[in-house]
């Protein structure tokens, strides 16, 4: 079974390799799901939402919410915020996915599969 908590956080950013130059500072409100993927228990739960909420309240949202995520990230799109959340959580057990929204509409999912990122 797959069990899924979403949270928001508000954060600014600017990428600052893109090729026209870096870009201006903004904010949005973020949001992030994290999933895990495990058998219900005897107790009738996968895991349990409030821990849950409250590992990534203390493990990734203490360091985004209200921040400039280019002191947190380098480069912060999307794709690098969820690899930085993913290795926050990666000793989270079940962990099987994060999807980052950086706003409606655009969103990257990352299930810890190999990084093939150019630098």
């Amino acid at each position: 079974m797959r069990l899924t908590r979403e949270f928001t956080f508000e954060a600014a950013h600017h990428l600052t390799k893109l090729p026209g130059g870096p870009e201006s500072v903004h904010g949005h409100t973020w949001r992030l799901h994290v999933t895990l993927d495990g058998p219900v228990r005897p107790d009738g739960m996968v895991f349990d939402f409030v821990k849950l909420a409250d590992l990534v309240k203390s493990k990734v949202l203490s360091k985004l919410d209200h921040a400039d995520l280019n002191r947190v990230v380098p480069n912060p799109s999307a794709e690098r915020v969820a690899l930085w959340v993913w290795k926050q959580l990666k000793g989270l057990p079940l962990l099987a996915e994060v999807q980052v929204w950086e706003c409606e509409g655009c969103s990257v999912t990352y299930r810890g599969e190999p990084e093939r990122e150019r630098v």
